[in-house]
């Protein structure tokens, strides 16, 4: 009878177990704080969390676009995830020839206005960096990333990646001040429900 008491239990205890590291069961809030080499907050990085199981429900972005406005990109950082088609709409009164001579996305838009008929596939991951054969003080960035678990740091610096399932990620954090072709800040993180709040120092990037 005690056998089969001590049997139930640890049955019982392994359902638990189960529940809790099956999809959806609970998912927790990733914090990290981003900081420069001077422990200074960065604003605008991006974090991101890296898995097999990540990249499996990864889906493309709708309605993804950098703007030109007033000569300038916007959003100056937009992350989007692999697959994704984002459209270069030209609000200017002056014609824009957008492009990137990145790895991960070499494209190009020569001299127009309004919006080219044909979005532009982003399909590889990496640091697409924008800019203009007419407007050379135009710069912006495209991070594409193989996972939906991403956010963009506040003014303090502060990045908050919601409803994260737990297990092993990888944590990469990108800022536009790093050098150019300079890779995100990588390192191993355990998401466990109720987990404590993760600082990064990128210490090449420029604010």
């Amino acid at each position: 009878m005690v056998k089969t008491g001590v049997h139930r239990a640890a049955r019982i205890a392994a359902l638990g177990l189960a529940a809790l590291a099956a999809p959806g069961a609970w998912a927790a809030l990733v914090q990290v704080a981003v900081q420069d080499g001077a422990g200074k907050p960065l604003p605008g990085a991006v974090a991101f969390l890296d898995s097999a199981q990540a990249r499996r429900q990864v889906k493309p972005l709708v309605g993804a676009e950098v703007a030109q406005e007033k000569r300038r990109f916007v959003p100056e950082v937009l992350v989007v995830t692999a697959g994704t088609q984002v459209q270069f709409p030209n609000h200017d009164t002056v014609r824009h020839h957008v492009y990137s001579f990145s790895p991960a996305k070499k494209f190009e838009l020569k001299l127009y206005s309004g919006t080219p008929a044909n979005p532009v596939l982003f399909d590889q991951p990496g640091v697409v960096l924008l800019g203009c054969n007419i407007h050379d003080q135009m710069v912006g960035w495209i991070l594409v990333v193989e996972t939906p678990y991403y956010a963009q740091a506040d003014a303090a610096g502060a990045v908050r990646i919601d409803k994260v399932p737990p297990g092993e990620y990888t944590l990469n954090v990108w800022h536009a001040g790093l050098p150019v072709g300079a890779p995100a800040v990588a390192r191993p993180l355990l998401v466990a429900e109720g987990g404590a709040p993760v600082t990064v120092r990128l210490a090449g990037a420029v604010p």
